[in-house]
């Protein structure tokens, strides 16, 4: 089988590349209807002009502009201004008359009565702005449709754009249009610009007057909306972009086409984006990249005469604090107020900043203060500060607001030669802000005060999933503190939620510290805690190796820990290693040491029921499933012991239960877990949202399940992708999680792997996986999963036809049903037994009584499905009980909208056999048509030949190449190369309505 590498779902997701612009000019379509209106009109406006930001797009916007009227049999002429032209007088009208003469040579054999370029070239070397003019006017009195495209026409000279200006095109034929694109950052009557401004230059008023031209047309090219946005960093991924990434381009850019590009080239630069199936993810933790030095934006702010760059490097930490910012610059630089003022009125004409306006706005308000005008501009002109600049500016924020929120048990703050911000600007992020700033201004701010407001500030952001700077206030606090136990608690909190965002490197590097060498007295329960983080984390980062070594005695000596605390350690090591026999007879042995505390007791309970539950005694499990919790837990630790069990009833598929303890415990599941809401979405048959939170997981690459379901998630998600007809990609997942070295049992990825060998019809294969991971699971007397293991295996044995095998199966399965007392472990049995009997499905030579034994089984089965208000496995069984003839055909029906309701096309296909062979109409002919070539195409897209298509549906060779005929015939494809792409790129092959 071939690898679909352009989306495939494996572990840790593909790094995304950058692809550049595409054909498709996105968020423009009104403005390109509107710019090709007016150049193809002949009555249209003579100057068009293309206007906004740095970055917006203009060129692009030009030069797509011009592909479509070239295309349209048009002449276009490029002429390109560069920063400097302005210094020369007359400049771009040469140019513009050399380029026209050129032209008109070069379409016309008649001999001209005149020559403008020379006359052009002679008036500028002399000067002559009458004579200029006058070869400006020849120039453009061309009959010949023709538009002359200026490009960054804001670099121009003044005078040239006052020529243009100054043409009668009245009395001009209408053959030559101009189109100009220039920068506009702000309104022309925002205010007087700033002496030596690019927008107050000549340049810049020369232009807006230019734009009020009675011959003219502007064009504004507006920012990206979220939508519009979406749709470009989709093009330049060739992946669909999640919300989240989305949301972090669109805050940093604003919408401004540079600037996302600019961040899309860093991140996917570090392999910071990763995909999977399809979709963009920007991965867990990823610090916002710095703009290079010779990004647009950094070059625009360097090309700033001072005191600009000491205002915006200021600004950086300053700006949120709003109009007092403009003082507190000047205060913290010791530059004049006038000099900061002007800075930033040249910040704002050249586009660095926006002036926000007040509320409400009147002709004569001062505006509320000031804003990078690209967030991600601000971010790395902070970022760049050396240390001690940093923490000035950002003591200065902090002693501000400190001073300005001051209550009247407070001592009276110092005087401050400021004004003092009452509230931060509403642009600003008033979650973060003052903890950064504190951070960041560390010994040069009042101690206490800054632990104390650091550590409730990042209790408050808990667990900041999206790294907003939790993690970072934890550690500043830690920096902080003096005496040694405060400073090891606080750095016990930090590892903790390290650990609560994701980053379990940091959490570990804080457990061995504090397990290695806790300060004196320091309470045995967090040293306790920090042996827990510490083993978790390692599991976490999969660290099999050092889990190995933890489960030890020997690792554990001479560290200055409680024996609570070593037993404790060791045995959860055991337990992630799913070492269960070992575990309990540790934990036998130590009963005294760890029933002595609740929180000890209540964790090591928990193991026990687990361990005893995988090793198949469910009963202190199923017992504890009816108790309340322990009165003395905190709440932390209740949800987690709550989420452990969660997992395990998930994992052995009772969704009954699982739903039943969210009740009793009062969980929300939207406040679950990512890896326990995939496992209750697969279970409840929405398989949309649970692919959406498996691609989400399996590219951060982290931990996934609780054991004893360690390879849950991948195992589930293959499920689903074989079910949806995409066995190569099944595969490639599954391949991408095995082979980790004295880790956790991969009995469940064995099932997975099995069932892909049986779709593609190598039985050999799959039976010696399913052994594998039955002598896997033997080996650790493990019972947990097995059940799944022994039911494909006798399905195998009596495929194959080997009836005593698959007997034998049968007879362990059903002993494992019994002592389990699973209900899905019940299903399996009956449903096994109902295939492996029934006289259809193996040997003809069966008894009535075997014949009789299946139906009963098998209506037993249908009973028990529906109880268990499964959508998938519910419609399995209304499948097989129907094929044995043991359930009216009518339920087919019922199946068929289960598996479409799903998304598992390859079973709704097979299901269509079944309705046909019944007699059954089935719904929807052309909607089934439809579904038939999309499953075909998507086959085509795993790699698979005509003759393992042919085993995945169960028809014959002759027959697929019929349907693939078809296929190309109603699509006009022609080969199988322009199908795979087609899928890969996600174009729908045909319609229902086709």
């Amino acid at each position: 089988m071939a690898a679909r590498t352009d989306t495939e779902l494996v572990f840790g997701g593909t790094a995304a590349r950058f692809h550049g612009p595409g054909e498709d000019l996105l968020g423009r379509t009104a403005e390109s209807d509107e710019a090709d209106d007016h150049l193809r009109d002949p009555a249209g406006p003579r100057l068009l002009l293309v206007r906004g930001e740095r970055g917006i797009g203009r060129t692009v916007f030009a030069h797509a502009t011009a592909e479509r009227l070239r295309a349209g049999g048009i002449a276009v002429l490029p002429v390109d201004c560069v920063p400097g032209d302005g210094e020369h007088p007359q400049l771009l009208a040469l140019r513009l008359v050399m380029a026209l003469e050129e032209h008109r040579s070069a379409t016309t054999k008649r001999t001209p009565t005149r020559k403008p370029a020379a006359e052009a070239l002679s008036a500028m070397k002399h000067d002559d702005r009458t004579a200029m003019a006058e070869a400006l006017a020849a120039a453009l009195a061309g009959p010949t449709p023709t538009v002359v495209l200026v490009d960054d026409a804001h670099h121009a000279d003044a005078e040239s754009l006052a020529l243009l200006d100054e043409v009668d095109f009245d009395r001009v034929p209408p053959g030559i249009r101009l189109l100009l694109t220039a920068a506009r950052h702000t309104e022309p009557a925002r205010r007087s610009p700033s002496p030596g401004s690019g927008s107050g230059s000549g340049s810049g008023q020369a232009m807006d007057r230019l734009a009020d031209n009675r011959a003219a047309h502007t064009i504004a090219l507006p920012r990206l909306t979220l939508e519009d946005a979406t749709a470009m960093v989709a093009q330049r991924l060739r992946s669909a972009p999640d919300a989240d990434l989305m949301r972090r381009l669109h805050e940093l850019s604003r919408g401004i086409p540079g600037a996302l590009d600019a961040l899309l080239v860093e991140w996917t630069g570090q392999d910071a984006i990763r995909t999977a199936d399809g979709h963009a993810f920007l991965g867990t933790g990823a610090p916002v990249p710095l703009l290079p030095d010779h990004d647009r934006y950094i070059a625009a702010l360097r090309a700033l005469e001072e005191p600009c760059g000491t205002v915006a490097t200021a600004l950086s930490i300053l700006w949120p604090l709003g109009r007092p910012a403009e003082a507190l610059v000047a205060s913290s630089t010791g530059l004049p107020a006038e000099s900061v003022t002007d800075g930033i009125r040249t910040l704002v004409d050249e586009g660095i900043l926006d002036e926000l306006p007040a509320q409400p706005r009147t002709p004569d308000s001062a505006p509320r203060g000031w804003a990078f005008r690209v967030p991600l501009l601000a971010h790395t002109v902070r970022e760049r500060l050396g240390p001690v600049k940093r923490s000035h500016l950002s003591a200065t924020a902090v002693e501000a607001l400190w001073a300005s929120g001051a209550t009247p048990k407070d001592p009276p703050p110092p005087p401050l030669p400021t004004p003092l911000p009452t509230q931060l600007l509403e642009e600003a992020d008033a979650q973060t802000y003052l903890p950064d700033r504190i951070a960041d201004a560390g010994f040069l701010v009042d101690r206490d005060r800054a632990v104390t407001e650091l550590t409730a500030a990042a209790h408050s952001l808990y667990p900041d999933l999206e790294r907003r700077g939790m993690l970072r206030w934890h550690v500043g606090a830690v920096r902080l503190i003096e005496e040694q136990y405060d400073r090891d608690l606080a750095i016990l909190r930090s590892g903790q939620a390290a650990a609560g965002c994701g980053d379990y490197r940091t959490a570990r590097t804080a457990a061995e510290w504090l397990v290695c060498g806790p300060a004196e007295g320091l309470d045995p329960q967090a040293v306790h805690e920090a042996a827990t983080l510490l083993v978790a984390s390692a599991a976490a980062e999969q660290d099999w190796q050092a889990l190995s070594r933890m489960g030890t005695a020997h690792w554990w000596e001479g560290l200055p820990l409680s024996a609570m605390a070593t037993v404790s350690g060791r045995v959860q090591a055991l337990w992630q290693l799913e070492k269960w026999q070992e575990a309990l007879a540790l934990m036998l042995q130590t009963e005294r040491v760890w029933q002595a505390t609740p929180g000890s007791r209540a964790l090591l309970e928990l193991f026990r029921r687990v361990a005893e539950y995988v090793l198949g005694r469910p009963d202190r499990f199923i017992r504890a499933l009816a108790l309340p919790e322990e009165p003395d837990l905190a709440p932390s630790k209740a949800f987690a012991f709550n989420i452990a069990t969660f997992d395990v009833l998930l994992g052995i598929g009772d969704l009954r239960g699982a739903a039943n303890l969210l009740s009793t415990r009062g969980m929300r599941l939207e406040l679950l877990p990512q890896p326990n809401r995939f496992l209750w979405h697969h279970l409840n048959g929405q398989w949309d949202e649970a692919l959406a939170l498996a691609r989400r997981l399996l590219v951060d690459g982290g931990v996934l399940n609780v054991v004893p379901g360690h390879h849950l998630l991948p195992a589930r998600t293959a499920a689903i992708l074989l079910a949806q007809g995409r066995p190569t990609s099944a595969d490639r997942l599954i391949s991408s999680v095995r082979g980790q070295v004295n880790g956790p049992l991969e009995h469940v990825l064995d099932h997975a792997e099995a069932e892909i060998l049986r779709t593609l019809g190598e039985l050999g294969r799959a039976e010696e996986v399913l052994r594998r991971g039955l002598r896997a699971a033997d080996e650790r007397g493990s019972f947990y999963g097995t059940d799944e293991l022994l039911a494909s295996l006798a399905e195998v044995h009596a495929e194959a036809g080997h009836p005593d095998r698959a007997t034998a199966c049968l007879a362990r399965l059903e002993r494992t049903a019994e002592q389990m007392n699973s209900g899905r472990t019940r299903l399996l049995y009956l449903l096994t037994s109902g295939k492996i009997l029934d006289p259809d499905s193996s040997e003809a030579h069966r008894s009535e009584a075997h014949r009789s034994e299946a139906h009963k089984h098998l209506s037993e089965a249908v009973d028990l499905a529906r109880s268990r208000s499964q959508p998938f496995e519910t419609a399995v069984t209304l499948l097989a009980a129907v094929r044995a003839n043991a359930a009216p055909a009518t339920l087919l029906h019922e199946a068929y909208e289960h598996f479409g309701e799903m998304g598992a096309t390859l079973w709704r296909f097979h299901t269509r056999t079944a309705m046909r062979e019944a007699g059954l109409t089935v719904p929807g002919r052309r909607q089934a048509t439809a579904e038939n070539e999309h499953l075909l195409a998507t086959l085509l897209a795993e790699g698979l030949t005509n003759r393992q298509i042919a085993g995945v549906l169960r028809l014959s060779e002759d027959a697929v190449a019929n349907r693939l005929s078809r296929l190309f015939a109603r699509t006009g494809m022609r080969s199988r190369t322009e199908v795979v792409t087609a899928v890969l790129r996600g174009t729908q092959i045909t319609t229902p309505h086709h």
